[in-house]
């Protein structure tokens, strides 16, 4: 869902000369700037390395829900997978890249409290921080509201983001919340000026991305 803003926003950004998406089936969207990669599994990318140099920036919003999850499957998608990709893209575009990557609220930093899904993601966070980036930044938005068509291919969070529009729109009017375009624009934002903080809440995020 949060990928699908973050595209809109990139193809519709005059200064952006192109976008690499990288998944495992079509998007279904054609447009002269988009790129479409299929991998079998986005966490080896060896075959396709010629095809990721000269990029400014990597936007990465793949995550997974922690629910029915162990925790060792929840860091093989959530910490393995994204430092697996930023360890190559930072290799193959040395000092030169702006990682972004969505968290989530409550995120530990300390990756030693209660919740299994917010050490997990705090150990991601600390990982990508100590990669040879340009810059990497964590986005912790709480609800995000889909905008412009954006939707989850979970169902059950299609069902939760219907019941809940009227409040997340309440949400996103008084700060509490942020949207799938605001979350694309701030990401661009970022790649263009960069930012004082690497840790970025709804405040922040909506603040970039108006």
């Amino acid at each position: 869902m949060v990928g699908q803003g973050v595209l809109r926003e990139c193809l519709a950004a005059s200064d952006v000369d192109g976008v690499v998406v990288v998944g495992r089936r079509p998007l279904g969207v054609s447009h002269p700037k988009l790129e479409e990669i299929a991998v079998p599994d986005v966490a080896v990318l060896s075959s396709i390395e010629s095809r990721l140099t000269g990029l400014d920036a990597v936007f990465f919003p793949l995550g997974t829900s922690s629910v029915g999850k162990s925790e060792a499957e929840y860091t093989r998608v959530t910490y393995d997978l994204t430092i697996a990709v930023a360890s190559t893209v930072a290799r193959l575009n040395p000092g030169r890249l702006t990682f972004c990557y969505v968290s989530g609220a409550g995120t530990d930093s300390t990756e030693r409290g209660p919740r299994m899904w917010a050490r997990v993601k705090g150990r991601t966070e600390n990982a990508l921080l100590r990669l040879p980036l340009r810059a990497a930044f964590m986005f912790r938005p709480g609800i995000i509201q889909p905008r412009h068509g954006a939707h989850s291919r979970t169902g059950w969070v299609r069902v939760v983001y219907v019941v809940l529009w009227p409040v997340a729109a309440i949400a996103v009017a008084v700060g509490g919340a942020t949207t799938t375009d605001r979350v694309g624009r701030a990401m661009l934002r970022l790649a263009r000026t960069g930012y004082s903080t690497p840790i970025l809440g709804n405040r922040e995020i909506n603040e970039l991305g108006r």
